[in-house]
């Protein structure tokens, strides 16, 4: 058992980034893909496809496919889609142990055929899952095409997963591939999670190994909801990567609870670009003024500070101060906005925002202004060098020669 599991009270680790159906979640667009596969496998459909960015949750949608139908399906699995037709038949013939009497398409498709027929003969039904599969070269599309063509009477003798990021459907609408297009029975895609649904994720993989939304404090829940919101939302790899980073961070801090200084942290530690940064000042600004308007009351304590370890928070609270500087330091290196102590307490994040904006404004127009300037001072020059050359009197003469020329 890892180390942050135990200190947090949990039974395994909740943000493994592996294909466990245990932790799948079963709401959503996932719930219904699962749904709509698993009736197309039931009445023999056929080609299914299934697009999504990369880490949207398909493997592990293929892996509860699979648990849906533990005895009435003959799984062949593909990792990667193949290099050409040819080579596809020939893998799938040595799937079904079979041994073709030559390496020629036709009698490779005629002993697959065989052989899949005597498979639903039994009652079962063969289902090729192919992964990565926006891989695939039209060579291989057109023999997924002929393999879903193998028919007897209504049912298809062959099902065919297809999981593969969004380029596939570039591929599929292709004017060439509009016969493969024809034959596709359903085609779903698995969108990017947005900040609601993120939270009922995060919440539901927290239960599956044994805790409880408590373990993740209000800012905590507010920092994630912003990460991913700010970003378009969120999928579940990047969503796992993001929490298990926040829980070690807060294990490290010797928390009992993760909060929004931990989830912050930990979008520094994977590299995201998120406005959880925002969200810290402002919470920064809030505290600040209470304390003014409280200057009689005790120093709170952090609010994830475990019970029976408040020596802990001074140096948590020094860490925080030591960031806040500097990221105000930052802000003031770049936009030459000067934040000190006083001001923070004063002035909210809004207020700095806005003056900064202002001054981002001003900075913008110099281009343009002496972009101006230059255009007339060579305007004024080339006027003077007409007034030579044409030997002028005066400038009105001059400007007159100018305008009538």
């Amino acid at each position: 058992m890892h180390m942050y599991t135990e200190h947090f009270g949990l039974s395994i680790l909740p943000f493994e980034n592996v294909p466990d159906p245990l932790f799948f979640y079963d709401y959503g667009d996932h719930a219904r893909i699962r749904e709509q596969i698993s009736g197309s496998l039931q009445s023999g459909r056929g080609l299914i496809i299934v697009t999504g960015p990369i880490g949207s949750g398909k493997t592990t949608l293929s892996q509860m496919i699979k648990s849906d139908f533990p005895d009435s399906i003959q799984l062949i699995w593909m990792a990667e889609p193949p290099a050409n037709s040819n080579d596809l038949y020939l893998f799938l013939a040595q799937e079904l142990e079979l041994k073709p009497s030559s390496s020629e398409k036709t009698f490779v498709m005629r002993d697959i055929r065989k052989a899949l027929l005597k498979i639903n003969s039994e009652g079962k039904r063969c289902l090729v899952i192919m992964d990565e599969s926006h891989l695939m070269s039209d060579d291989v599309i057109n023999g997924i095409r002929m393999l879903n063509n193998l028919e007897e009477g209504p049912i298809k003798l062959i099902q065919l997963l297809l999981l593969g990021q969004e380029e596939l459907m570039e591929k599929i609408n292709k004017p060439e591939m509009e016969p493969f297009k024809q034959r596709i029975a359903a085609l779903e895609n698995l969108g990017k999670m947005d900040a609601d649904v993120v939270c009922k994720y995060v919440t539901h993989r927290i239960q599956v190994a044994g805790g409880t939304a408590a373990l993740i404090l209000d800012t905590g829940w507010e920092a994630l909801s912003i990460a991913f919101n700010s970003s378009g939302g969120g999928t579940p790899r990047t969503i796992n990567s993001l929490c298990d980073k926040s829980f070690h961070v807060a294990f490290e801090r010797g928390k009992l609870a993760i909060d929004a200084q931990d989830i912050y942290e930990a979008t520094q530690r994977l590299g995201l670009r998120t406005d959880v940064f925002h969200y810290i000042a402002s919470l920064n600004a809030r505290e600040r003024k209470s304390q003014e308007h409280h200057p009689a009351a005790n120093k709170p304590v952090a609010e994830t500070a475990p019970p029976d370890k408040e020596q802990s928070s001074p140096s948590v609270a020094s860490k925080t101060e030591q960031r806040s500087s500097k990221a105000k330091s930052e802000i003031s290196d770049t936009f030459g906005v000067k934040i000190g102590e006083t001001d923070m307490s004063h002035n909210d994040f809004d207020g700095i925002a806005k003056e900064i904006e202002e001054k981002y404004n001003k900075e913008r127009l110099k281009v343009p202004i002496a972009s101006l300037l230059l255009s007339i001072t060579a305007f004024t020059l080339s006027v003077l060098f007409f007034c030579h050359r044409v030997d002028s009197a005066g400038v009105l003469d001059c400007l007159t020669d100018l305008f009538s020329v």
